[in-house]
């Protein structure tokens, strides 16, 4: 393994793994998802998610394509969590992936993410080294293949936009990561999930494992939300909930 991919690696899992965050982690999918729920993990990194969401007793599907992780969630995943060695995109084919060997959270699909997120606050200590060849399907091919989810978590830096092409239906609810240093991204994404059915929108900011809104609010309220807020602010997860899967 290169040295500096398995020091990424390192990195990850200490950071990840940390037990206050895991803590966290599992307190909130508790709230959102009930035993049996079938969940996509999209971009799966060292599964820290996918292992929270397996703890509220959901199936897991976890999808990550960068090496080291896809090596290392294949060894030491629970078996009942299945594991797709793939990206997922707008058509089924073979991309180059942008890797960064010391920070691999930020590896992406995307072919100008890098040139925009140097500019933004908080990349500047970010290099882009290296790049691997993934295979991509979607996320209909997805439910083709596994059933219906009643949640996707997407973070794949800033490929976000990428992924929901592939999907031609609504699902009840899903996540995908706001960035404030980029965010034209971010409200593009938006407009995509409003294109999929009527959502109503609520952020965790961070690894906090807390809604900030005490209600879900439309995509509007997102929007003004989104371009207030500073560059430099941390990012997070940005949750959409399908009106018509309400309780």
């Amino acid at each position: 393994m290169n040295p500096k991919a398995a020091l990424g690696l390192l990195r990850s899992i200490a950071i990840y793994y940390n037990p206050l965050r895991m803590a966290q982690m599992r307190r909130h999918y508790a709230q959102l998802l009930q035993p049996g729920d079938l969940v996509f993990d999209v971009g799966a990194h060292v599964g820290t998610r996918s292992r929270a969401m397996r703890s509220a007793g959901a199936r897991v599907v976890a999808i990550e394509p960068q090496e080291p992780f896809a090596g290392f969630l294949h060894r030491s995943l629970p078996r009942d969590v299945t594991l797709i060695r793939k990206a997922l995109g707008p058509a089924e084919t073979v991309a180059r992936m942008s890797v960064s060997s010391l920070h691999p959270t930020v590896s992406s699909l995307s072919p100008d993410f890098a040139a925009e997120a140097v500019q933004a606050p908080g990349f500047d200590h970010v290099r882009w080294d290296r790049s691997q060849q993934v295979e991509v399907t979607t996320l209909d091919r997805l439910i083709a293949d596994h059933g219906q989810p009643r949640f996707i978590k997407i973070d794949v830096e800033g490929y976000e936009e990428d992924v929901l092409s592939g999907l031609s239906r609504p699902v009840p609810m899903l996540s995908v990561e706001y960035l404030p240093g980029l965010p034209e991204r971010s409200l593009r994404v938006v407009e995509r999930i409003e294109r999929l059915g009527d959502y109503r929108f609520n952020p965790v900011v961070g690894e906090s494992g807390r809604f900030l809104w005490p209600e879900w609010r439309d995509a509007r309220a997102v929007d003004h939300w989104l371009r207030g807020l500073p560059r430099d602010a941390l990012s997070g997860d940005l949750y959409a909930r399908s009106e018509a899967a309400k309780p």
